[in-house]
């Protein structure tokens, strides 16, 4: 199966995160993504691919607060705005997604959301 570029991209952004948080624990899979982004010529320090690591690593630190119980002693209200918050921060992961492939000239495929509750509304 042959997956589009800026997929391998993203999963490769998500493997240096979770290289970083897990002190190496994926290492293999690291390995992997960057052989895969080797092979086919992208060279992982990129502006553009550095941004989208930043947006993982931020994304990362929101969910561990909840994974943590870091929120247990705050109001529901304080919980959902926190939740409403990681969900708009998600939007702009397919707009970094997007504009990597636009900028690298990859892929004739761009993610586009319709009706779904990734949309902004």
């Amino acid at each position: 199966m042959r997956f589009p570029v800026i997929e391998i991209v993203d999963r490769y952004a998500i493997a240096v995160v979770k290289h970083e948080k897990t002190n190496g624990a994926n290492q293999a899979e690291l390995d992997f993504y960057l052989e895969q982004l080797k092979s086919i010529g992208i060279n992982p320090i990129n502006n553009k691919i550095i941004e989208l690591i930043e947006h993982h690593s931020y994304v990362w630190s929101l969910e561990d607060d909840f994974k943590k119980a870091k929120v247990d002693h705050l109001p529901l209200e304080e919980i959902g705005r926190r939740a409403l918050h990681i969900r708009d921060v998600g939007y702009n992961r397919i707009e970094l997604k997007n504009n990597i492939a636009e900028y690298m000239n990859i892929d004739s495929v761009r993610e586009i959301k319709q009706d779904h509750i990734s949309e902004k509304v």
